[in-house]
């Protein structure tokens, strides 16, 4: 009992858990904006189900760990570089994460009455769900070959994944809620999709770009935004203030 707990272990376990809630929050970004496309009564339904997907696809992709192993061989090679089944579906789910998250900000600036194609997409609820699960596969693929190059102990990875998934349960409706109600955070979110698409399709490529510089970039531009969320807040508060004094 006592090896299932060493420091090296718990350190793994810790390191694990916090890496999986990063790709969580991912899951709950990219799950948010297309569920918010959806009518308000759908909208939770659909959350639970793209968690729910996330789930099953992650612990499914890590009781079959062998079958996974095998998909990082080459299995063909272009301009000298090896691509691999891995590779292929990074660059695969960076490409439609990029070209997804690119036409929600066309949305949100051109508004309802831009192109009528764009009010059309995402709309019907099954498809916002098949696009989740196209995504859930890709961070968890991602998530699971990382954790078997960190741990070789599968009750690790489970504990991890688990955490994760009931953090996502959680959060899942209040970050959606507040993405919603802030326009200038979900655009800054639907950014922070396309910066990691474009580092899946750079992996893909044999480019890895370590994922704690890209994070850190994330939550220093969170921090900006916290700071111009709250000036705006105290201008409204000041302008509310000398409206009523006006008013008196």
């Amino acid at each position: 009992m006592e090896s299932l707990f060493t420091p090296e272990i718990l350190i793994a376990l810790a390191t694990l858990t916090a890496l999986e809630l990063v790709l969580g929050i991912d899951n709950i970004i990219f799950i948010s904006i297309l569920a918010g496309r959806l009518p308000p009564e759908q909208r939770a339904r659909a959350r639970r189900l793209g968690i729910a997907g996330a789930a099953i696809t992650r612990l499914g992709l890590l009781f079959a760990i062998v079958w996974i192993t095998r998909l990082t061989y080459p299995v063909f090679e272009a301009f000298g570089q090896p691509f691999s089944w891995r590779d292929m579906i990074l660059i695969g789910g960076g490409l439609f994460l990029i070209a997804k998250a690119t036409l929600e900000i066309h949305h949100k600036v051109e508004g309802a009455g831009g192109d009528p194609s764009l009010k059309r997409a995402a709309t019907s609820f099954a498809g916002v769900i098949a696009q989740i699960m196209v995504l859930d596969i890709v961070f968890s693929l991602d998530s699971i070959i990382t954790a078997v190059g960190m741990v070789d102990e599968r009750w690790v990875m489970v504990t991890a994944i688990v955490v994760s998934i009931a953090f996502m349960l959680a959060f899942a409706g209040p970050i959606g809620d507040f993405v919603e109600r802030h326009p200038t955070v979900k655009v800054l979110a639907l950014s922070f999709l396309i910066m990691i698409g474009l580092v899946l399709i750079a992996d893909g490529f044999g480019m890895h770009i370590p994922k704690g510089y890209v994070y850190t970039a994330m939550a220093f531009s969170v921090f900006v935004e916290a700071i111009n969320m709250w000036i705006r807040s105290r201008e409204k508060k000041a302008a509310a203030a000398a409206g009523e004094a006006g008013g008196g």
